[in-house]
């Protein structure tokens, strides 16, 4: 066998071990950056040409579900974002949507706000139904986390929790300035919708939830720890260790300092998911504070 086959049987093994590890939902580019992150070196294409041949995929499942529904004579604000996804700085501009997970004792929604700027999730709430209560949680959350000036604009759809009265109110007493996605057209929401897919393709439909507290873990842990300290990766295709390191410091002070009475107010049992999650992070010893 010559040098070169060794090696590609070596580099094999490595690709098979990140590909599990990472809930086969990689495909050759995050491997490739997997790979060199760990201090292997090896190119890209001939990452992508042993997947191949040892026919290892990104396997993600195609999930739709309607969550939202307009109410017929509702106030709408006009598309101000129209669909221009830059941000120069944080809390510049917001947006926010529901999404549904099915488990065994019925739906649970999930509301999210996300930041342009970094593409972080920094406000969301869980429940069973998906009133406007829902999505004020998660723009409360944001709110408490991050104190924006007046001047934030928050874009979303028409659904009519986010056209209720309770909710536009909300949005003014802190010189929110809103802007809504045209009629059927999810491209104007593209970055939220572009999360609910990562979501679900990489975390949720890759699992069975018996009950609605199942799905609660699973999805806190994706929001709060995977999906934020791998920001870089999911968002961009690329690894930063530094970044990456930063973040986890952050959400770890974070977890000890002030979420607690985030959570506790917003959520009746994410401040227990909290301190299990941030707590098995900490033993595993891989984020020293």
């Amino acid at each position: 066998m010559s040098q070169h086959c060794r090696e590609d049987g070596q580099l094999a093994d490595h690709i098979q071990e990140a590909y599990h590890a990472n809930r086969q939902v990689y495909g050759s580019p995050r491997i490739h950056a997997e790979l060199r992150a760990q201090g292997i070196s090896c190119s890209r294409k001939r990452v992508a040409r042993l997947m191949r041949e040892q026919g290892l995929c990104a396997r993600r499942r195609v999930h739709r579900t309607r969550t939202t529904s307009s109410e017929p004579g509702a106030r709408i604000a006009p598309n101000l974002l129209n669909q221009d996804f830059t941000a120069t700085h944080p809390n510049q501009k917001w947006t926010g949507d529901i999404t549904a997970v099915w488990t065994y004792e019925g739906w649970l929604y999930l509301a999210a706000v996300l930041d342009l700027f970094s593409r972080r999730v920094i406000g969301w709430a869980m429940g069973s139904s998906q009133d406007e209560t829902l999505i004020e949680a998660a723009f409360r959350m944001a709110l408490l986390g991050r104190h924006p000036r007046a001047g934030l604009l928050f874009h979303s759809d028409r659904g009519s929790q986010y056209t209720s009265d309770a909710y536009r109110s909300l949005l003014a007493d802190v010189g929110v300035t809103t802007s809504m996605s045209r009629t059927g057209n999810c491209y104007d929401n593209a970055v939220t919708e572009s999360f609910f897919a990562t979501l679900k393709g990489e975390c949720v439909e890759r699992a069975s939830f018996q009950t609605r507290g199942q799905a609660r873990q699973t999805i806190f842990e994706f929001v709060e720890y995977t999906l934020v300290a791998f920001a870089d990766t999911i968002w961009k295709g690329k690894r930063n260790e530094a970044l990456e390191r930063e973040i986890a410091q952050q959400i770890a002070r974070r977890c000890r300092e002030e979420t607690w009475e985030v959570y506790m107010k917003l959520d009746d049992i994410a401040c227990e998911l909290a301190k299990d999650a941030h707590d098995r992070i900490l033993w595993q010893g891989k984020y020293p504070l």
